[in-house]
């Protein structure tokens, strides 16, 4: 079966965001890409952009969780459009807490952490880097 990985654009700090995302998930990143890293004679890389990330990724489960950060001539990235959210499948309700407690700290709550009326343990937020995610335990789900 396929698996799907997102993608994430940032602003130029991408790499806070996914130091951030490992406090919370654990785990290694796979792979860091800088621009400098591509930077040569036919591709000059501004100074400015050099540190900022072509790729970042890092494993959360069996999928990926993958980033960069948006090149200044190409414009900036609408931090508080109506983003896709991530979904997270926690395994227990107290890994739910933790990712929910974790990734909403000092972001906004759309639906906190709790029963929902469908059954499950759930929550709805956006980070603190503007990132929408939706975190859930279903102990009825089939495994």
């Amino acid at each position: 079966m396929a698996l799907i990985n997102p993608h994430i654009n940032f602003n130029g700090n991408a790499e806070e965001a996914f130091n951030f995302y490992k406090s919370v998930f654990g785990g290694a990143f796979t792979k860091i890409i800088r621009f400098k890293d591509l930077s040569g004679i036919e591709h000059p890389i501004p100074e400015s952009e050099a540190n900022k990330i072509m790729h970042i990724a890092l494993p959360i489960g069996n999928s990926m969780l993958m980033a960069n950060d948006v090149p200044e001539f190409m414009g900036r990235v609408n931090e508080n459009e109506n983003r896709s959210k991530i979904f997270v499948n926690a395994e227990s309700r107290e890994e739910a807490d933790k990712l929910f407690n974790g990734l909403s700290a000092g972001g906004t709550v759309e639906m906190p952490i709790g029963d929902s009326p469908w059954g499950s343990y759930f929550a709805m937020f956006r980070d603190k880097y503007g990132i929408e995610w939706m975190v859930e335990f279903d102990s009825n789900a089939k495994a």
